[in-house]
């Protein structure tokens, strides 16, 4: 059964970290891409941050580039996190890890919604107090 656990949202004050965690069974990652979405209540879903497992491309939303790190266990093959420092309130949000088959491309695309995610997360809460 092909399935994506994500992980490690939490309360936490502005200013302060937060470690999010995708792991897939049923499948392997290899040939994947991997990206983290948050959709806060009212607002659309926004692709936070993406990673290609072919080549290691990354891409980061402007709203985040600079304070998250999209990273794989290389060890693993099949878990890869989000760290998310400097946490704004602004960034309270459901996260949600997706995944989609994508052996070549612009990373970019998965983010942006040219093209979607086949299996997704159930999603995590984080939320950021001011």
């Amino acid at each position: 059964q092909v399935q994506l656990v994500d992980s490690g949202g939490g309360l936490v004050q502005a200013g302060g970290s937060l470690r999010l965690s995708c792991t897939a069974s049923g499948f392997t990652l290899d040939k994947y891409a991997i990206g983290w979405f948050r959709q806060a209540p009212g607002k659309e879903r926004e692709g936070v941050s993406c990673i290609m497992n072919v080549d290691g491309s990354i891409y980061y939303a402007t709203s985040v580039k600079g304070r998250f790190t999209i990273s794989r266990d290389n060890a693993a093959k099949n878990t890869v996190y989000l760290q998310m420092n400097s946490l704004k309130p602004e960034d309270t949000a459901v996260y949600y890890c997706a995944a989609r088959y994508f052996p070549r491309g612009a990373v970019q695309y998965l983010c942006d919604g040219t093209s979607d995610p086949r299996h997704w997360g159930n999603g995590t809460l984080v939320t950021v107090s001011s």
